[in-house]
């Protein structure tokens, strides 16, 4: 008999950590974040962790503060972290409650990622990087026809995705890489809200956060030696912070700026999720939807005699 796990996704600014903690408390979970951005140490309050909200909860949370913010992270180390985690909350005869917005994380938790196991050809980068962008779209069309057409028109421009793609193409093409079967009984709950409704509590999370000290997080972060240039200061807020702080556009621009790429990056993740079938969606502004989440994991939960080898 398969193992449960819960999976809770959807955008950001929906109340997945909430709904997650509220779970996990009436079923007995242990809850693993999938947050590519949460993975830092010390960036709390940009990447909005919940802290108080976790530590009030008394759930213990996985998968946040994994490394420092000048160490590189990729889905492979997560997986890695994820997997294990995941089995150790089987272990302890407990649901093991998934939730976040990265699909990537989610989808390589649940089903495996071929692409995560294949790493950097040095020797074949050091080729490729003489090459332009079209010369390497001639190169992955060669060894990959079907990636090329599947491309957006910033990724055929973008040497690096090109670059890893026949990386990724050459290595597939060699047997590496086999995309495992899903080993878990999952439920995916996904939450949703009409588009007007998500930008605006978009717009006030952003200036909770920065009403919560945001600046003074990324002054600390910078005292500490993490550079602009590191990956974990990509993430969004930090890096439209830097713009500001270097004085190439004002405060108010950098504010505007970062709620218009979260709102971005909602779009992107409805986008993503979307295309998964397995989800059953609840509407957050709907009464009642708690109940109704609730209603279809009890179902689920005691769709057996027995739930990660503990009987009912």
């Amino acid at each position: 008999m398969m193992k449960k796990l819960l999976v809770i996704c959807g955008p950001t600014a929906t109340g997945k950590t909430g709904l997650a903690l509220e779970l996990a408390r009436k079923f007995d979970g242990e809850v693993l974040s999938a947050d590519s951005r949460q993975v830092y140490k010390g960036m709390d309050i940009g990447t909005g962790k919940d802290l108080g909200e976790i530590e009030k909860s008394g759930i213990k949370v996985w998968g946040v503060d994994l490394v420092f913010p000048s160490e590189k992270f990729s889905v492979a180390q997560y997986l890695e972290v994820g997997e294990r985690v995941v089995e150790e909350i089987l272990d302890r005869k407990r649901l093991p409650i998934v939730v976040g917005g990265t699909g990537l994380y989610i989808k390589g938790l649940i089903d495996g990622i071929s692409t995560t196991q294949i790493l950097p050809n040095f020797d074949l980068r050091l080729r490729l990087n003489k090459l332009s962008a079209s010369d390497l779209l001639a190169e992955l069309s060669r060894v990959d026809s079907e990636k090329v057409e599947a491309m957006n028109g910033s990724d055929r421009k973008n040497p690096r995705r090109i670059i890893r793609a026949i990386e990724i193409a050459r290595s597939k093409n060699q047997g590496l890489g086999i995309q495992n079967e899903s080993k878990y009984d999952v439920l995916w709950v996904g939450l949703k809200i009409e588009k007007e409704k998500l930008k605006k509590r978009i717009s006030d999370r952003v200036k909770e956060r920065l009403n919560d000290g945001f600046g003074d997080e990324i002054n600390e972060l910078l005292k500490n030696g993490v550079g602009w240039d590191d990956q974990a200061m990509q993430a969004l807020g930090y890096r439209q912070w830097r713009d500001y702080l270097e004085g190439r556009i004002s405060r108010n621009e950098a504010v505007s700026e970062w709620i218009r790429q979260e709102q971005k990056y909602a779009k992107r993740q409805m986008t993503w999720f979307g295309a998964e079938k397995r989800i059953s969606w609840f509407d957050v502004s709907e009464k009642e939807w708690r109940e109704k989440v609730e209603a279809v994991v009890q179902k689920w939960y005691k769709s057996s005699r027995s739930l990660n080898g503990k009987e009912d």
